[in-house]
């Protein structure tokens, strides 16, 4: 590339329809298939004059792709003494209770004061260089204000076999993830699964949404079952229900969407959440302004298990809800 504001072009001359990233990534062998993903996902790529976030899109013969560009950010991320909740560290890896607020790696807008930058800082050169500069010993990611447990790898033998179990997602029984949300109303049935596929919106690239099977998109299953429902001081509809919700895939904010795609979205959340806004003003006082200090999702990484990458180890951490999200539990209680 010689320009770091260069638009790539192509023109697909194949016999059969191909993927996006696949169509770049052989036109353009200088750069990697996962750059072109992330290009496609951040809105950066167009099919014949039409804007393409899904990398799994078809692309037909005789297509013009364009690929536009940006300007490299920053090659690496500085250390920062940031303090960490630390709940687990040994030779191979630390797990981390990430406080809401905390970007887990660097990247457009967050370019310091991430998780990265404090484990630069804790762990020196230890950390496992498979991730990547941006994002060394990340194994997986949770949102910026979603609290709760976090596993990274220090060395490349622990990311690799970490990574392996996060990608079954738990279907061998080695790896366990469960996060509780505060949603609104109270869902029905109080214990089921969701069942969808899950991709970036067309209307909003920074949104994800639940698309149709041959509309692309990834497959994401969240398994839930209601804990506690808080009912309305007036006797009508429950305000709200605290849920647990495990994962048996890991899409980019697989629980926030799918809980609103069943018209249960997250307290707090204003991404998926907006059509519940004037839910607020059925709350009692308290609980009103509770939900204005936690300023975020209610959503909260309470329990991670995983084997152990050297010892084999079945190992299991659980973090205490926060602070604000515990004031919130209060006050709907009361």
């Amino acid at each position: 590339m010689s320009n770091p504001a260069e638009t790539l072009s192509l023109i697909h001359e194949a016999e059969a329809p191909e993927r996006l990233d696949k169509v770049l990534a052989a036109g353009f062998p200088g750069h990697s298939r996962a750059r072109f993903q992330s290009l496609i996902g951040d809105g950066h790529v167009a099919v014949d004059g039409r804007k393409i976030v899904d990398a799994s899109f078809r692309v037909k013969p005789g297509s013009t792709v364009t690929a536009s560009m940006p300007d490299p950010e920053p090659a690496e991320p500085k250390a920062q003494a940031i303090g960490l909740d630390i709940v687990y560290e040994d030779d191979s890896l630390i797990v981390i209770n990430k406080p809401a607020g905390m970007v887990v790696h660097p990247g457009a807008g967050n370019p310091e004061s991430t998780l990265v930058n404090a484990l630069l800082a804790h762990c020196g050169d230890s950390l496992s260089g498979i991730g990547g500069v941006k994002r060394p010993g990340i194994v997986h990611r949770l949102d910026k204000d979603t609290s709760g447990l976090l596993v990274v790898a220090k060395d490349d033998r622990a990311h690799k076999a970490l990574s392996a179990q996060f990608a079954a997602h738990g279907r061998d029984g080695r790896l366990q993830r469960r996060y509780l949300a505060l949603v609104w109303g109270a869902p029905w049935p109080a214990r089921g699964t969701v069942d969808t596929h899950i991709g970036r919106s067309v209307n909003n690239r920074l949104k994800m949404a639940v698309l149709k099977p041959d509309r692309g998109g990834r497959h994401a299953i969240t398994h839930y079952e209601t804990l506690e429902v808080f009912e309305a001081p007036d006797g009508g509809k429950p305000l709200a229900a605290l849920v647990a919700c495990e994962l048996e895939t890991g899409r980019t904010h697989q629980i926030r969407v799918h809980m609103a795609h069943i018209g249960h979205p997250l307290l707090g959340d204003t991404v998926y959440g907006a059509s519940h806004a004037a839910s607020a003003n059925r709350l009692p006082p308290a609980a009103r302004d509770a939900l204005a200090r936690l300023a975020r999702q209610a959503l909260h990484a309470q329990l991670l298990g995983f084997e152990h990458p050297e010892s084999g180890e079945q190992m299991l951490f659980e973090a205490p809800v926060p602070e604000d999200m515990q004031q919130l539990l209060h006050t709907l209680n009361s």
